[in-house]
């Protein structure tokens, strides 16, 4: 008991470090699928990727295969582009803060399986992934 009291700094840094190397991996499954993980759900599940950018937004750059239901109309919208509420639905945009604000929304509706791909348009491009751009 002695050796923790004279040494209480080191297991103060030793639990600070061994958080600093859980926090990755617990903000990876918290902030969304990352590129190759949405490729899989599109190729395996027949996922629909919903890109939530204004018109302009998507006509410049989008993901390639992705419809686009700005954020704003996703309640109106998404119920015609994706009838089946069971189907995997991954929303887009350019980092990810309108597509956690739609998955939100989506889910609210009813939507059962709804993810956001990690990093949006930008994530996809590095990971080398087809964008679609405006000619």
């Amino acid at each position: 008991m002695n050796f923790i009291v004279e040494n209480w700094y080191l297991f103060l840094l030793a639990l600070v470090s061994g958080g600093g190397l859980l926090l990755p991996m617990l903000k990876s499954g918290a902030n969304g699928l990352s590129p190759a993980a949405a490729v899989l759900l599109v190729n395996r599940e027949k996922a629909v990727l919903i890109d939530v950018c204004g018109p302009d937004e998507y006509a410049e750059r989008h993901v390639g295969g992705a419809k686009n239901v700005p954020v704003n109309d996703i309640e109106a919208r998404l119920p015609a582009v994706v009838k089946n509420k069971s189907v995997p639905v991954v929303m887009v945009c350019a980092s990810g803060a309108r597509a956690t604000r739609a998955a939100i929304m989506a889910r609210r509706m009813g939507y059962q399986n709804v993810q956001v791909l990690a990093g949006g348009t930008k994530a996809w491009q590095e990971a080398g992934l087809p964008i679609d751009k405006k000619a």
